[in-house]
């Protein structure tokens, strides 16, 4: 099956309600929008949220915690398996050296290692931070993990 072979289900797909077309129809006058207000006008409608002048729920309700996200950074993962894929010649690795590759992308430095893989050769490796297991597998296979 191909896109362009999809089709909908019968009766998936409804005709336009015609609004505003006279009387005869049941939508014509004022289009299913009920009297005069500000809900029958064009644009018109209230915001999300309003409750008729009463104090809305979100402003009743008290501000609780502190949540400072503006400092936090992230790691960029990298599992243990992606390093296994580099080229044979590579032996030190690093954020750089992951950006050239492809693994991460170039505007990060903040790299964490996770075990998630497999590691059969010798590689240093320099990076932020190291998952307990990775690092075990790293030294494992002759390697060297460097906090940097």
């Amino acid at each position: 099956m191909k896109l362009h072979e999809l089709k909908n289900v019968a009766g998936a797909v409804h005709r336009k309600k015609r609004k505003g077309t006279g009387e005869g129809n049941g939508h014509g006058k004022t289009s299913g929008r009920g009297g005069k207000g500000q809900t029958a006008r064009s644009g018109g409608g209230i915001r999300i949220g309003f409750e008729g002048g009463q104090m809305p729920l979100y402003r009743r309700l008290p501000i609780r915690g502190f949540n400072q996200k503006n400092f936090r950074v992230e790691p960029v993962v990298c599992n243990v398996g992606d390093l296994a894929k580099l080229d044979e010649s590579v032996t030190e690795v690093n954020a750089e050296v992951l950006a050239q590759a492809g693994i991460i992308r170039a505007d990060e430095n903040y790299l964490k290692v996770l075990a998630d893989g497999e590691i059969t050769r010798a590689l240093k490796i320099t990076a932020s931070k190291f998952s307990a297991a990775a690092k075990a597998k790293i030294e494992a296979a002759g390697g060297e993990a460097i906090v940097a």
